[in-house]
């Protein structure tokens, strides 16, 4: 048994080259503009993601090179992806107008959220702080809130979200997400984790089965629309019960 543990704590780090593979051909896609199998890609890698580290603690191999890799795995699939998502959506918003010359520069401020993403990812690294918990907004939350509104804006979205659809299309809207989504990702807000290190009671999960039942709700009543919403969620549930106890 010995001789196969080499191989055995490699297989977390095979997965988390997975989630990067995915995340690159994510890339393609979104400048293809095939935006649905881009988004299928990030939430490939964001399953990759997850259980990399499930892997990794099951199997008691949890290693610093398995941690670097994740980080830069999270860089392409949470952080580029996102901002090239943004990017198209800027790009392709009519309320930019037709002066090119100046309007045409405004969408690349978007690849701003990918420098902050690698700056969170390098600073998750050296803070011992997040163990348990989060501080900002972790790079997978902000990713998957940044592609579901892609899906639903424009003037014909590819799953239509009413009036979420509306607000995501909004020029306005999609600008302050730069800014909003920067600071997010690297505040020191504390933020709670789903992992149910200590076992699955409810007592020491409250939290964590609060937001899973009010997801499942979210996505019943507003179906994909829901998805955008269940991140300002997790945000909104992190800002009460996480705060509280700092």
């Amino acid at each position: 048994m010995k001789n196969n543990r080499p191989i055995i704590s490699q297989i977390p780090n095979m997965v988390t080259l997975l989630n990067l593979l995915s995340g690159s051909v994510s890339v393609i896609m979104v400048l293809s503009g095939e935006t649905l199998f881009a988004a299928i890609l990030v939430g490939l890698a964001a399953i990759f993601d997850f259980f990399d580290g499930f892997l990794a603690r099951l199997l008691k191999v949890k290693s610093a090179i398995g941690k670097e890799l994740d980080s830069l795995a999270d860089v392409v699939s949470f952080g580029l992806v996102p901002a090239l998502f943004l990017f198209m959506l800027l790009r392709n918003n009519p309320g930019l107008g037709q002066a090119e010359e100046v309007t045409g520069l405004i969408p690349y401020f978007a690849l701003l959220i990918g420098a902050f993403s690698a700056y969170r990812l390098a600073f998750f690294n050296l803070d011992t702080r997040q163990t348990d918990s989060f501080r900002g907004l972790p790079t997978p939350a902000n990713a998957i809130f940044i592609v579901s509104l892609s899906l639903i804006a424009g003037e014909a979205p590819l799953f239509d979200a009413g009036v979420i659809s509306s607000f995501a299309g909004n020029l306005w809207v999609q600008l302050l997400l730069i800014p909003l989504s920067c600071w997010l990702l690297v505040s020191d807000i504390p933020m709670f984790a789903l992992k149910f290190s200590r076992g699955f009671g409810v007592s020491q999960n409250k939290t964590r089965y609060l937001f899973l039942l009010l997801s499942v709700l979210l996505l019943v009543f507003f179906r994909f629309g829901g998805i955008p919403l269940i991140i300002v969620m997790y945000v909104m549930i992190s800002l009460f019960t996480e705060g509280e106890k700092n």
